[in-house]
């Protein structure tokens, strides 16, 4: 018999909380066709850390900062992102030469990597600077995390700041501060005639969106800085945590690790990855789905109830909230079957549709509808690049020392990091 989706019904402070894992409801939910329902309020923290970028905001603003990022993250620019890639997994696998054979701890070096992808990518030769800017990201991450489910006494809260209130809103000005900087830089560059343009990655996008002459297309100076720390956090947080789990479920699965090592060979040689070949790795990306299906990196979402309406038999409340439990659906044993908790990446061999019997909402850790994440084939195709180098050069065994502790910190992290071992195959690549 199938069992009840709507799971319960809980106060989230002041406010009724419903908590889905039906699949139809979720997809009625995302689709948002009435639009009636908006993402909530953001907290304080929350407010700090990605402000009002494109993961936040709403109606005609967020269509315009879709639309700008649209261009960067398809089609060809997409492909003429590759070697920024290859170059970044090239340096952090340069650094792995001294400690072959020792236990590295991947977590910290794929979000090193991944920061200083999306540094190169979105910021272009500002990578450096960007870097700065991920760095108080991460500050405030942490501080968002340890404060995301602590509840302000309203009248409290107007006279008196905590710790880390004062320290979130420190760091937010000085990435404010960093990212104009980082405007002026390349504006003085056209100025002085050094370029003509503002540059095609995404900041000059922004950047010439600043500038437009058109008053109601002109991005404000707090849109531009919004985009830039939604963009940084977003991309990089996301590649991590699906690098770090792909890595461990093939240190764990060797039977997986070498058939994905083998294809690699087979598509690349030792060469390093090329865009073309991305399309031939057919093993690598079933892989990838079924990490992204076991360890979604957002493992939940809410939404607000706009207006009192029906959702599936029930009449929400204006003002309460539906949670969705994304990771609930993508380990549900009757969409996946009984084997739902086995790593199984042979379930994505004709694809997604196939693998969740064209059930859209069964499998999205990038979201669904027209807010899904518009950077979705860039994190696949960054996270097919640097499996595909590390599969190249090392073979990848767990630690005795590594802890299975998946956790929920924004998104789903191991507690108590990720130790692996990486063994040289004993050629260059």
């Amino acid at each position: 018999m199938k069992r009840n989706h709507f799971l319960s019904l809980s106060w989230n402070g002041i406010r009724a909380q419903l908590l889905i894992t039906d699949p139809e409801r979720v997809k009625e939910v995302l689709k948002n066709s009435e639009k009636a329902f908006p993402k909530p309020k953001r907290s304080y923290f929350i407010n700090k850390l990605i402000s009002d970028g494109l993961a936040s905001t709403e109606s005609e603003k967020w269509a315009r900062q879709r639309k700008l990022a649209n261009y960067p993250f398809h089609g060809e620019s997409l492909k003429n992102m590759t070697p920024a890639v290859v170059a970044s997994v090239e340096t952090m696998l340069e650094k792995w030469k001294s400690k072959e054979g020792k236990e590295i701890e991947v977590f910290q070096e794929f979000r090193l990597l991944t920061s200083e992808v999306i540094s190169r990518t979105a910021f272009g030769s500002s990578y450096l600077e960007g870097e700065k800017i991920f760095d108080m990201l991460m500050k405030l991450s942490v501080i968002t995390g340890r404060n995301i489910f602590k509840a302000k006494i309203p009248i409290i809260s107007k006279f008196w700041k905590s710790a880390d209130e004062i320290e979130s809103e420190r760091i937010a000005k000085m990435i404010h501060d960093s990212v104009m900087s980082i405007v002026k830089k390349r504006e003085e560059r056209v100025v002085t005639g050094e370029a003509d343009n503002f540059g095609c990655d995404f900041l000059g996008l922004l950047v010439n969106a600043y500038h437009e002459a058109d008053e109601k297309n002109r991005l404000l100076i707090q849109d531009l800085v919004d985009g830039c720390k939604t963009f940084y956090f977003g991309g990089q947080e996301t590649v991590n945590t699906l690098l770090a789990w792909a890595t461990l479920l093939l240190a764990i699965h060797s039977d997986w690790q070498d058939k994905a090592r083998a294809e690699v060979i087979e598509v690349f040689g030792n060469q390093n990855p090329d865009s073309e070949g991305m399309a031939k790795l057919k093993t690598i990306t079933m892989i990838i789905y079924e990490t992204l299906r076991l360890y979604p990196p957002i493992s939940g979402s809410i939404r607000e109830v706009r207006r009192e309406v029906q959702l599936g038999k029930l009449v929400l409340p204006t003002h309460s909230e539906v949670y969705m439990r994304l990771i609930a659906l993508h380990h549900d044993p009757d969409l996946w079957g009984d084997d739902v908790n086995l790593f199984k990446p042979e379930r994505f061999a004709e694809g997604i549709a196939k693998a969740t019997k064209y059930n859209a909402a069964a499998f999205m850790p990038f979201g669904l509808g027209p807010r899904s994440c518009v950077g979705m084939s860039f994190a696949i195709t960054e996270a097919k690049t640097a499996l595909s180098m590390i599969l190249q050069r090392y073979t990848v065994t767990v630690s005795p020392t590594y802890v299975h502790a998946p956790t929920p910190r924004l998104t789903l992290k191991p507690q108590h990091e990720m130790q692996l071992l990486f063994h040289s195959l004993h050629y260059d690549a």
